[in-house]
């Protein structure tokens, strides 16, 4: 017997259905359902067809992580759910399940936060986070620079993006060089047999005037717009475009922004741990570039393994098992789903 928290998670806050269970930091179900190939002729979500999907493989794939942990669902101490930021339809299929299910067990239901459930999720792999540690979150939706002092009620949010995120740049890229969505994948396998100096891409927001005012947050736009155009012009002038070389240029050019300010961050603030988490924690060249200048400055990183980078509902139980152990007080049956919802608020 075990007095750790057994948890259910539940994340549908974009295109995939995540299920996870988790007893205290011990993960023991991992189950997903993405609906990426049926948007994938689109070139990025739809929200109707990502909130249908998530209707269909909701019961499936919560009976597939109960089969798979060995548990009945009458053995779980509560239910969490990804109460947003997301897709506002995807989100409401999720926080409507999470709540018939805490209702029908007579658990209580703790509606979390997205980008707080990625912070939690190291714990799985790496055991309890370092108090205080900066988490940079990097995905298709969000650029962001977090202090963690608790990650449970202490979220101070130090830099944003404020135009495209990482991730939807790359996607964006990945389109523009014909390569397959989502782009992030396909743009770091494609970078590895090319040369990241071949073309200068702009870093946004790292000029002096910049500093002064976003030192902290990100700007992607601008570059997508500089690859968009390098590639028009090789196009006119009937140049082949080696994408290997667009590929590891643009790439270089995110990860340098991305890791140099992480680090200014956590310097400024006397933080000796980074985390780093969301989908495009995956890239290879962004952990490499990370541990390198991180070690340099004599800080340490933490990454989650690629599977619990993307979303998934073991970062949800990750963090809900969290809430539980620390005795925080649980959400109301009546709670929303909230497409916006703010990093500072971790439980709705």
């Amino acid at each position: 017997m075990t007095d750790e928290p057994l948890v259910l998670g539940i994340e549908t806050s974009c295109d995939e259905t995540g299920v996870g269970i988790v007893r205290g930091h011990t993960l023991l179900a991992d189950t997903v359902a993405s609906s990426v190939e049926e948007h994938a002729r689109f070139g990025g979500v739809v929200p109707e067809v990502a909130s249908r999907a998530h209707l269909e493989a909701m019961v499936p794939t919560i009976e597939r992580a109960a089969e798979t942990a060995g548990i009945a669902l009458s053995d779980i101490d509560a239910v969490a759910v990804t109460s947003g930021p997301g897709l506002a339809g995807a989100l409401l299929v999720g926080v409507a399940s999470a709540k018939a299910l805490a209702l029908g067990l007579g658990k209580p239901i703790y509606g979390v936060n997205h980008l707080a459930a990625h912070v939690a999720v190291d714990q799985l792999e790496h055991g309890p986070l370092p108090e205080p540690c900066l988490a940079m979150l990097v995905s298709g939706g969000h650029s962001s620079l977090l202090e963690v002092t608790d990650v449970t009620v202490g979220v101070e949010p130090m830099g944003s993006t404020i135009d495209d995120a990482a991730g939807e740049a790359f996607d964006k890229v990945a389109r523009l060089l014909g390569l397959p969505f989502p782009g992030g994948p396909h743009i770091d396998k494609q970078a590895r047999s090319g040369n990241s100096v071949a073309i200068d891409f702009p870093r946004g927001l790292t000029s002096r005037r910049d500093l002064e005012r976003h030192r902290f947050d990100f700007s992607f736009s601008g570059l997508k717009t500089a690859v968009a155009r390098w590639v028009e012009t090789q196009q006119r002038e009937g140049v082949t475009i080696d994408v290997a070389d667009v590929a590891a240029s643009f790439q270089e050019a995110v990860c340098d922004v991305l890791t140099r300010k992480a680090i200014d961050a956590a310097t400024s603030r006397g933080i000796e741990d980074i985390l780093i988490g969301g989908g495009v924690a995956a890239n290879s060249r962004l952990r490499a570039m990370a541990e390198e200048r991180a070690t340099a400055q004599g800080i340490r990183v933490r990454v989650p393994r690629p599977g619990l980078c993307t979303d998934n509902g073991a970062m949800v139980a990750a963090l809900g098992a969290e809430l539980v152990a620390r005795g925080r007080t649980p959400s109301l049956l009546d709670l929303p789903a909230d497409s916006s919802q703010p990093i500072t608020t971790v439980v709705a």
